[in-house]
């Protein structure tokens, strides 16, 4: 059970695939368009009942409630050895400047 005020995560559909726009690629159109957004719970739910959050901007939106206290899981990746290597040779460019 979720209390008023928790950070939360909810999840709605904006756009099922027939909905979508033709033009769009051929792997798009087939799924839906998902929005998925965190914020503050503005009433006492359930997993999976439809709620109204606010976000950290104050907007209120209604979705489906996914969880409780989300955390990010993203992150950029692997890391590129070709970037890693850019930034010494910037500085050495930039020292070689002064």
């Amino acid at each position: 059970m979720a209390k008023k005020g928790e950070w939360v995560k909810i999840h709605d559909v904006i756009l099922n695939p027939s909905d979508r726009a033709p033009s769009l690629p051929d792997d798009t159109k087939q799924v839906p368009f998902e929005m998925w957004l965190n914020g503050f719970l503005n009433h006492d739910a359930k997993i999976g009942e439809i709620v109204e959050i606010t976000t950290l901007s104050g907007r209120k939106v209604k979705g489906t409630l996914v969880e409780i206290n989300p955390r990010y899981t993203h992150d950029f990746g692997e890391p590129l050895p070709e970037l890693l290597k850019i930034g010494p040779i910037l500085k050495s460019m930039l020292e070689k400047r002064d």
